[in-house]
């Protein structure tokens, strides 16, 4: 039951994102294997460069593997985050796929047009996008004032400066102890010499 609406919602958004079908006809006829934390799903590409979900049976010329660590990581857009996805197979294929899905936008504008006007749709766009914006800020606002509060007021996570300081001391120290060991083991040759 939701394969069918799966699909259907992936050839709408293909529909809205016209150029995405040259880039995936190409590879008409291959699929690729998603296995996102404990959620698995293939999906094949369709002879007209469209999305569809594969059934139970079909075999993926590529498997993506999105470690449950990374995912909230890669939502928030940080490229440091790609480097821990796994990918196996036909990575050409995988690759293009993955750069189709990360560009693709849902026009949501639109179809909201269709059910009660263009006017009203514009209207409540602008005012998601606002919340958005809004929710955004006030998210990094919070995070930020979190850990001020753990660094300087109750310290629970040290600051960059503090933890460089401690590195460079440590290092210092363990010259330190290996200049001293060479003094002890010059010392004791000297000993046992006379």
């Amino acid at each position: 039951m939701l394969k069918p609406l799966a699909t259907k919602i992936l050839q709408h958004l293909i529909a809205q994102n016209s150029w995405a079908n040259a880039l995936l006809h190409p590879f008409a006829g291959q699929s690729v294997q998603f296995n996102i934390a404990v959620l698995h799903s293939t999906l094949v590409i369709l002879e007209d460069g469209g999305l569809s979900v594969a059934g139970e049976t079909a075999s993926p010329q590529a498997t993506v593997t999105i470690p449950a660590s990374i995912l909230l990581r890669l939502l928030a857009k940080d490229e440091s985050a790609k480097h821990h996805i796994i990918v196996e197979g036909d990575t050409h294929l995988a690759s293009e796929l993955g750069k189709v899905l990360g560009n693709m936008r849902w026009d949501a504008t639109e179809d909201l047009s269709r059910v009660i006007g263009d006017i009203p749709a514009q209207k409540m766009a602008d005012f998601a996008s606002q919340t958005a914006d809004t929710v955004k800020k006030t998210s990094i606002n919070l995070a930020e004032m979190v850990s001020e509060y753990w660094q300087e007021e109750k310290p629970m996570i040290a600051k960059k400066t503090v933890v460089t300081t401690f590195i460079e001391e440590v290092d210092t120290l363990r010259a330190d102890v290996a200049r001293l060991e060479k003094r002890i083991d010059k010392a004791l040759k000297n000993v046992s010499i006379k």
